[in-house]
């Protein structure tokens, strides 16, 4: 799974030709924007014919036979801020939320997600109390400074003072 987050270009070099090279089969769903992004550079046509499989954004009609097969592991990355906080809420409102919200509740399913987000989000209120709901799920994060850098918002637009 990708988001459109920093880093989805990276989707095939990172993650997809990692995987298929340590011999897993790989199944890549973005949400539509994701799609829109990587479509536009060309990306979503080479990870198409590097994993054999059509790359999913929207979902398809209920006559249309299943283009992927049964997933073992979701794996979404980057997820953006958006996307944990609607996995974290329940939305399921693209394709790529439909399959990771409906994977909380197989079990043996791991879910591992690797947010892609900036300083702003991870300090926005609601922010742990979507990682503490996703954590309880089960789902694996990883997540910090470690794994991806937060990015600091402008020094001016730290603080403001109003007359």
């Amino acid at each position: 799974m990708g988001t459109a987050a920093d880093g989805v270009e990276q989707l095939r070099t990172g993650l997809v030709e990692p995987a298929i090279a340590v011999g897993w089969q790989v199944a890549v769903t973005l949400t539509p924007n994701a799609g829109r992004w990587l479509r536009a550079n060309g990306e979503l046509e080479r990870l198409e014919a590097l994993t054999g499989l059509p790359v999913r954004d929207m979902p398809r009609l209920p006559t249309e036979p299943r283009p992927h097969p049964v997933v073992d592991c979701y794996v979404v990355a980057p997820a953006s801020a958006n996307y944990v906080a609607k996995l974290a809420t329940g939305i399921a409102d693209t394709q790529a939320l439909t399959q990771v919200n409906e994977a909380l509740g197989v079990l043996d399913v791991p879910v591992v997600i690797f947010p892609g987000i900036n300083a702003a989000h991870a300090r926005h209120p609601a922010w742990n109390r979507h990682i503490e709901v996703l954590q309880t799920a089960g789902v694996e994060l990883v997540y910090g400074p470690v794994s991806r850098p937060l990015n600091e918002p402008r020094e001016e637009s730290k603080s403001r003072q109003i007359p």
